[in-house]
């Protein structure tokens, strides 16, 4: 439901608005209830997604949101590009891709997304980690601050990483499901590296929407490289957790999404898919 409002606005604020309104190619209304949000804090608890985790597992990796579009609505997140093609990494308002031949480049605004999630990063609470030894004691550190299991959280990791292993999409040909397409995914290990890590908690009730559970990038400070967490250590790490409480789901109108069968449960696809979280802890051979 939306509600209409009257107001006057000074001839500088008017001659701004239409100033503005013409170099984004945003409309008035669009504009308006973008800076009330900013000014309410209401975005800044929103995660906008771009299409389902379902819809990846069934194969549906045609573009369908700009990354210029993407940005507008949040300078923090994770997704993919077209085909599969690469790990994004935004973070402080810019979008990087992570390539599967190990190479990262900023990614251009009109590059394609078939998925991302995006969100207005302001931390909530700030902690200090200390001898985190692999991905499950990470896990379960952050646990003790998320509030509760029915809430989505984003993530912020910053510091001095011992070992990270980390692996990347690959493009994929159309057609093919998410688990064959990351069957030959490039996966690196990298020793003392400095750099962010970047994602969500998501609870499990919306696992045919998102990646239930926890979904890290990893982006150095020297943007050589970066990719999706499969597992680390690390002496020291700053937490800084940012809560959310509303969903903004962008549903594509592509073909393939529209001729999907999007019914079933991607749990056990997605996991595979992701790394198995379930095996994450173990040590690497």
């Amino acid at each position: 439901m939306s509600h209409e409002v009257r107001m006057r606005l000074s001839k500088g604020l008017w001659q701004a608005l239409h100033e503005h309104c013409a170099r984004t190619g945003e409309s008035v209304s669009h504009a308006i209830s973008a800076a009330l949000a900013e000014a309410l804090d209401v975005e800044h608890h929103t995660i906008y997604q771009v299409s389902t985790s379902g819809a990846l597992v069934q194969g549906v990796f045609q573009g369908c949101v700009r990354i210029g579009d993407i940005r507008r609505h949040g300078d923090f997140g994770l997704g993919t590009f077209e085909g599969l093609d690469g790990e994004a990494i935004l973070l402080d308002g810019a979008c990087w891709q992570a390539k599967g031949d190990g190479s990262l480049r900023p990614a251009p605004d009109e590059a394609l997304a078939p998925f991302f999630v995006a969100t207005h990063f302001r931390a909530d609470q700030t902690h200090l980690l200390t001898d985190v030894r692999d991905w499950a004691d990470l896990t379960r550190r952050i646990d003790v601050f998320r509030k509760s299991a029915n809430m989505f959280a984003a993530i912020h990791l910053r510091g001095h990483f011992e070992r990270l292993k980390y692996r990347v999409a690959r493009k994929s040909a159309a057609g093919a499901g998410l688990v064959d397409a990351t069957s030959h995914q490039a996966e690196f290990t990298v020793e003392n590296v400095r750099g962010d890590l970047v994602g969500f908690w998501t609870p499990a009730y919306v696992r045919t929407i998102n990646v239930p559970g926890y979904h890290l990038h990893f982006l150095s400070d020297d943007r050589r490289f970066g990719g999706h967490v499969l597992d680390l250590a690390a002496a020291r790490l700053q937490l800084d957790l940012h809560l959310e409480s509303n969903l903004h789901l962008v549903l594509p109108e592509t073909p393939a999404f529209l001729a999907a069968d999007l019914s079933g449960d991607p749990a056990a696809a997605l996991a595979k898919a992701e790394g198995d979280d379930s095996a994450k802890g173990k040590p690497q051979k």
